[in-house]
This record gives structure tokens, C-alpha cells and sequence, in this order.
């Protein structure tokens, strides 16, 4: 068998000959009776155990991994840990113990991580990212491995830790080790991780942010929703990271995540989005993008759903709040005139929506009109300015959007203003 797809279950099948290990001091006399009350019993027995004398447990288990190479016998005690922290991840904090102030708890998952087979290091990795996330917390901050004042040999710190897995998670998004399961595998330990500082910077050192950006499309699949689910998890956290805004509001970030949150009927993945538009909606051009976008259309749709989710709701309230903001700063005629100026005018909220020009349309009477269609003396002016034979001009522009509009608007002058009002942009 393929040793990419073996299962916990298929390797906790195995017998492993302890005795000879401890013939040859690989493990102590203790250790090889912990780990016979310990293999191949029942899950409750085993629970038992843990609870009793768990840093022990993880000691044995360490000091394997670290001195024994055997793959088969690497294979069976990740598959054990594995076990034991998927049925509580809480025992994850068994790795962080007094007891264990001068064990290197993190080095052989670090190193197993570039050494073993594919089910080694998708073992290693959540094992990693477990044992990371549940270290002790300080009232300045964390109390790292490896900086225990007592301890004589040089452990391995937690930012080495932190960068290692930044590095072979960055590996499996670009060239996965498992054409399945290496980039789900990935993704599910960095939205774990991001929370971390240190991974944030480390990610965006790695230039990583651009890898998740092609995973953000709409899905189908259970797998595939996930998978989305995740990797928009993983972006709404770098929302908070300041660093990375530019490159999420110039990249494809923005249009994706609009599709998704358009298309998508899961609630967690829409509340993730929606949380995600909430923190950048203020940062640098990224408001204006999602009312370009057509995003405060969709926030109607959205609220006229069933969600259960009072903070999804609250959200959306507050997106929507915030987008009316913006619509008002980009139909500004300030702003409009400096489009006109510079010309680079674009189908941007200022000119698709009526009521800018109704606000504003006395604001046109400057330099003998720019441009009218609500003033109340507006088809008489356009006449007088000679603008229908300007208008004309264009019907033959090499641009078919210009030619659209020019044809509209020969149209609104040739009709009466009661029929003309029927025309659709």
C-alpha cells in the first residue's frame, strides 16, 4: 500500500517490538511499561490512562520519535498521538507540563515535517499546529518552549517552530506533496495558526497571501466548501494585519470573495466573508472597490434571507451602513468633476445613480454646462450648446460602448421628455 494512503486505523494495527527497542536502550524499562499498558487497548482504557499519567505518556512518546527512525515505528506513534488529541484536543496541553520544562517537545514534529513519507508529515503537521496552539499563555504575552531558565540544553523556540511550519505550508500551496490532500491539509493548519503574530508576518515575508487567492471561487462539493471555508477563514484573520491590506485591495482578492459571498448558500462561508468585508471596508481603496463590485445589491439580498447566526446578521447591518458611506464619498461632485477633468470617468456609483444627478444638477451650470439631463430647462440648453451634433459624432466611435450611449442619448433628445424617461441604460 501506497504509504500516502494509509489510515490512523490500518497503522495502529500493527505490533511494534518494544522489547527489542529497550534491548538496544532505544526506550527505558519505564517506558516500555507505559507503553505495554498502553498498546492495543480500548479507547476508554487508554482515556484512563492519559488522565492518570499523561506528561509521562507524552515523554515516552517524544523520546521515540526523536531517537528511534524506523518508519514503521514513527508511522504507529504519530498515529497514537494523533488518536489521542483528535478524540481530545485538550491533551494537547500534556506537551507543555512542568515536567517537560527539558524535553524538546516541538523537534521531531519540526524535523518529520521535511523527512518522512506523506502520512508522516500530515501527522507531524496537525500534531505541530495542535501542540503550538494550546502553550501557556502569560500576561505579556507566551511563555515559548525552549526558554525554561533550568534548562541545560538548547530546546528549539517557538518562532523557529512557527517559522518551519510557515515554510512547508507555503511548500504544499505551491507544489502539494499529496495531489489531494496537501494543499486541504495546508490550509486547515494555517487557519489554526494565523492567530499567531509571528505566522502572520512570516506568511506575508513568504509572499504566501498570494497563494491562497486562486482557492477563494465558489464550491459545490462538501470537500470543496471546506476548503473555501478555510481559506476564506485564513484571509479574514490577515484582514487584521495591516501589512497585507494593499495586497488583498490590489489583488483578485476582492472580486473572488464578492463571487463567493454571491453564489454561496453556506452560512459559515458567507459570515466569514461578510466579517471580512466588514474589516477592510475603511482600510485604503477597498470600500470603493466593493460598491464598484455591485457588493451593496448583494447585502440586500443577504438580509432578505433566513440566517440563524446574530453575528452574521449584525454584520451584514453593519456592512450595509458602512457601504452607504462610501456610495455618499464617490458621488461627491467633487469628485465626479476631477473624473471629468482628468478624464478617466468609469461606470463608478456617481453615474449610475439618479440621485446624484437630481442633488447635483445645478452644480452643472459651471462653464457653460458640462452635461445635462435632469435641469429643468435641460433639452433647451443642450440645443443652444450645438451638443445633439457632438453627440452625433460619436454614433460612429470605434468604442461599442460609446456608440451605445451616444445612441441613447440622440434618442432622449429626438423623444419628449414623457418617453424618454423609458429608456433603460
Amino acid at each position: 500500500m501506497e504509504r500516502a494512503e494509509l489510515t490512523t486505523e490500518q497503522v495502529l494495527k500493527r505490533d511494534i517490538p518494544w522489547e527489542t527497542y529497550m534491548t538496544t536502550k532505544l526506550i527505558s524499562g519505564t517506558g516500555l511499561q507505559l507503553l505495554r499498558r498502553f498498546d492495543n487497548r480500548a479507547e476508554s482504557v487508554r482515556a484512563q490512562l492519559l488522565d492518570d499519567d499523561g506528561p509521562a505518556y507524552v515523554q515516552v512518546f517524544v523520546s521515540i520519535l526523536r531517537d528511534i527512525f524506523k518508519e514503521e515505528t514513527v508511522e504507529y506513534v504519530l498515529a497514537l498521538i494523533d488518536e489521542m488529541l483528535t478524540a481530545n484536543p485538550k491533551r494537547a496541553r500534556l506537551f507543555h507540563d512542568k515536567s517537560l520544562a527539558n524535553e524538546d517537545t516541538y523537534e521531531p514534529f519540526l524535523r518529520l515535517l521535511w523527512k518522512g513519507n506523506w502520512f508522516i508529515q500530515e501527522k507531524s503537521c496537525k500534531i505541530l499546529a495542535l501542540i503550538v496552539s494550546a502553550r501557556p499563555k502569560t500576561q505579556n504575552g507566551v511563555v515559548a518552549n525552549g526558554e525554561a531558565s533550568n534548562s541545560k540544553t538548547k530546546l528549539t523556540t517557538i518562532d523557529a517552530v512557527l517559522r518551519g511550519l510557515v515554510e512547508w505550508l507555503c511548500t504544499q500551496l505551491k507544489k502539494p506533496y499529496h495531489p489531494s490532500r496537501g494543499i486541504p491539509t495546508a490550509i486547515n493548519c494555517l487557519a489554526a495558526l494565523l492567530k499567531e503574530p509571528v505566522v502572520r508576518s512570516s506568511f506575508v515575508q513568504a509572499d504566501g497571501v498570494k497563494l491562497l487567492i486562486p482557492l477563494i471561487c465558489p464550491a459545490s462539493t462538501q470537500q470543496s466548501i471546506q476548503l473555501l471555508y478555510e481559506t476564506c477563514l485564513c484571509v479574514w484573520l490577515l484582514s487584521y494585519y495591516e501589512p497585507v491590506i494593499e495586497y488583498l485591495a490590489t489583488s483578485r482578492a476582492l472580486p473572488r470573495l464578492v463571487d463567493v459571498v454571491r453564489s454561496s448558500t453556506k452560512e459559515k462561508v458567507v459570515r466569514v466573508v461578510v466579517l471580512t468585508f466588514r474589516n477592510l471596508l475603511s482600510k485604503g481603496t477597498c470600500g470603493a472597490q466593493m460598491v464598484d463590485l455591485g457588493l451593496p445589491q448583494i447585502i440586500q439580498s443577504l438580509k432578505a434571507q433566513a440566517w440563524s447566526d446574530e453575528d452574521l446578521l449584525e454584520a451584514l447591518n453593519q456592512l450595509e451602513d458602512g457601504l452607504k458611506d462610501n456610495i455618499k464619498k464617490l458621488s461627491s461632485f467633487d469628485k465626479y468633476k476631477q473624473e471629468v477633468l482628468l478624464g478617466h470617468l468609469d461606470w463608478s456609483p456617481m453615474h449610475k445613480d439618479p440621485l446624484f444627478w437630481r442633488d447635483n444638477i445645478t452644480c452643472f451650470e459651471e462653464n457653460d454646462f458640462q452635461f445635462i439631463q435632469h435641469h429643468p430647462a435641460g433639452r433647451v440648453i443642450v440645443n443652444d450648446l450645438k451638443a445633439k451634433e457632438r453627440v452625433m459624432k460619436l454614433m460612429n466611435h470605434e468604442s461599442a460602448e460609446v456608440t451605445k450611449n451616444a445612441l441613447l442619448c440622440i434618442q432622449r433628445l429626438f423623444l419628449g421628455a414623457k418617453y424618454a424617461s423609458f429608456l433603460q441604460v
